[in-house]
């Protein structure tokens, strides 16, 4: 945006702005001609900054994934592998949970089956996903190597759990309860204590 001129740059923070009511209010089902309308802009306009839903989305979620990105890297720099892997995991199902539509654009991007931190889980480098992979893959690779997760997780495992737990509890009175509640069931199994 470095070179645009100065009303393409405040469309841009205009049309950002108004996305991330939309988005809050709606989820991922915002509707883009809405955004344009409310924005004061034509759907061209929005189209031209954003030029797919998915584009859109992961600019309203740009700010939540730099700060799970942050979490990763500080937990990285911690001593229990399995237990950094898990707490950043539960930031992730926060996150996912509290910011309407975020699970579903998640939902956008393609598997692999890629070996944790070998191949970025969405095709675009800069996606929500591909982003995220970055930053916590080294928290997975470490939890493998030490054998405190199960060999063959990848981080698309990690995502579809976290996106599916998202998705399940959004339309609960306390999705955050009830999200930290499946949350630990996946990480803790079905089985009782010894």
């Amino acid at each position: 945006m470095t070179g645009q001129r100065a009303d393409a740059r405040r469309n841009y923070s205009r049309i950002l702005a108004v996305a991330e009511a939309e988005v809050a209010q709606h989820g991922a089902a915002a509707s883009l001609e809405q955004v344009a309308r409310t924005a004061g802009v034509g759907s061209a306009t929005v189209r031209r900054h954003f030029p797919t839903r998915q584009a859109l989305l992961e600019a309203v979620f740009q700010e939540r994934v730099q700060t799970l990105c942050g979490r990763a890297d500080e937990l990285g720099r911690t001593g229990d592998s399995r237990a950094a892997l898990l707490d950043w995991l539960r930031a992730f199902v926060e996150y996912a949970v509290s910011a309407r539509g975020f699970a579903d654009a998640l939902t956008y991007e393609p598997p692999t089956d890629a070996p944790a931190g070998d191949a970025p889980v969405g095709d675009a480098p800069h996606s929500c996903g591909a982003v995220l992979e970055g930053a916590a893959a080294p928290l997975l690779r470490r939890a493998l190597d030490d054998g405190t997760v199960r060999p063959g997780v990848t981080f698309h495992d990690l995502i579809t759990l976290v996106v599916g737990i998202a998705l399940a509890t959004e339309h609960h009175t306390e999705p955050s309860v009830q999200a930290d509640r499946l949350f630990t069931l996946a990480v803790e199994g079905l089985s009782p204590s010894p």
